[in-house]
Parts: structure tokens; sequence; C-alpha cells
């Protein structure tokens, strides 16, 4: 019985080893030596697009007419800084999760202890989000046009008077899905 298995063994790895043995012809080349144009944009400057979905001077309007709006980092979220928003300084952040859920985000929202109700935003649902006793900042997530969950955030100074952020959020994400068909 032994004998058995070891041959089988001895055979399996024969396959596995024959596989690996393969020889392709030829040199190793350079990336972008192999056909095409021969061209590669390696100036990654169509990273972070998504930065761009809605133009700033668009974002200060909707935060509050404000003009002095300002790209403070782009990255895995993209944010701006907004120095005359009624109330003083506020901050507009936006997030674009291919591989999210709305599910998952109302799961995150609840394990973090905000409070997260089911809005409509042109005609699909989508997430209010506040954090507990905050009126001066609110989110709203909803499903991207195509793959994912587009979010937005305004922060406004604590205790200044200002706009509802919620509806800012919400129009900021209204845009970005009509900007994103």
């Amino acid at each position: 019985m032994s004998a058995i298995r070891i041959a089988a063994a001895a055979l399996a790895l024969t396959a596995v080893l024959a596989g690996c043995g393969d020889k392709v012809d030829g040199n190793a080349q350079p990336v972008g030596s192999g056909g095409g144009d021969g061209s590669i944009n390696t100036d990654f400057d169509k990273l972070l697009r998504e930065c761009d979905v809605v133009a700033v001077d668009k974002i200060g309007e909707i935060v509050g007419n404000a003009r002095m709006v300002q790209t403070s980092f782009s990255g895995a979220v993209c944010m701006w800084d907004i120095e005359d928003a009624p109330g003083g300084a506020a901050m507009a952040t936006l997030n674009w999760y291919e591989m999210g859920t709305l599910n998952n985000e109302k799961t995150t929202n609840d394990k973090l202890g905000y409070l997260t109700g089911d809005i409509t935003v042109q005609g699909r649902r989508a997430l209010q989000v506040r954090r507990p006793g905050d009126n001066d900042s609110c989110g709203v997530t909803a499903p991207a046009a195509d793959v994912g969950v587009i979010g937005w955030w305004i922060n406004y100074r604590p205790g200044s008077a200002h706009p509802d952020p919620c509806a800012g959020a919400q129009k900021l994400v209204e845009l970005t899905l009509d900007l994103a068909r």
C-alpha cells in the first residue's frame, strides 16, 4: 500500500515539475517596447481624476457661496478647505469606493455610532449620515453610477451659523452622479 502512495506522489511531483520547466524563447524587453505606439504614460497624471468630478467653484457655491476653496488632500479621499464658508472655515470631503456597498457603509456607520438614515437621491436609495450631537456636519453616500459607492461630507465650524450640511452633501452627490453618467 505504501509503494502505491510513493508512486502516486512521485508521479504528481513529476507532473508539477514538468509544468514548471517550460522555456520561453526570446529576450526580456523593457516595458513599452512591445507593440502599439510604444508610449506608456509614466507621469501618472490621470490618477485621482475623481477629485475633479465637481468643479471647485461649484463646491464653494454649494457650501455657501464660498470663493476661497482649495484642495487640501488627494488620496483615498479628496478634501477641500473652504476658508470663507458661512460661519468661518469649513471642509468638504469626497470618497469613492469602487468595491463599496451601501450595506457595508451602513454597517461601518453603525459600528462608529453614527446616525444613518435612508434617503433618496436621483430615485435611488442613499444614506444620510450624522455624528451624534453634531449639527455642523453631515455626509451622504449613494451607489455610484457604475460600481461602488460615492459619498460627500460637509463639515462646518462647530457652533457656527451655516446652511444645512446634509442638503449640501446631497447636492454634491447629485452632481457627482450626473457627471459620472
